[in-house]
């Protein structure tokens, strides 16, 4: 489990810009919403950190929304790589 020190900034790839509204119709801004949750459930992604350490955080929107989201951190930036819904099953991690 990490901790996500205050405040944070994001950066967007240009590339990866409309990449989660045009696939899951999740917005920048929802998906940065989930970071400041103060019940969001952050872990490494030891599966998928091979160039670099990639994290899972599972948490909700202001407006209630439950996503699941990858990131990294570059230059103490947070870099969402995808954001989509929770399945059913991560939606019972979250309840936990």
């Amino acid at each position: 489990m990490i901790t996500l020190r205050e405040p944070i900034e994001f950066e967007w790839d240009k590339g990866n810009q409309n990449k989660n509204w045009n696939k899951h119709k999740i917005t920048q801004k929802e998906a940065e919403e989930v970071f400041g949750d103060k019940h969001n459930k952050i872990s490494k992604d030891f599966f998928h950190s091979k160039k670099e350490d990639r994290y899972l955080l599972i948490g909700k929107t202001t407006q209630g929304r439950k996503l699941f989201i990858v990131f990294t951190l570059r230059k103490n930036k947070m870099r969402v790589i995808s954001a989509r819904d929770l399945s059913k099953k991560e939606y019972r991690l979250l309840s936990k």
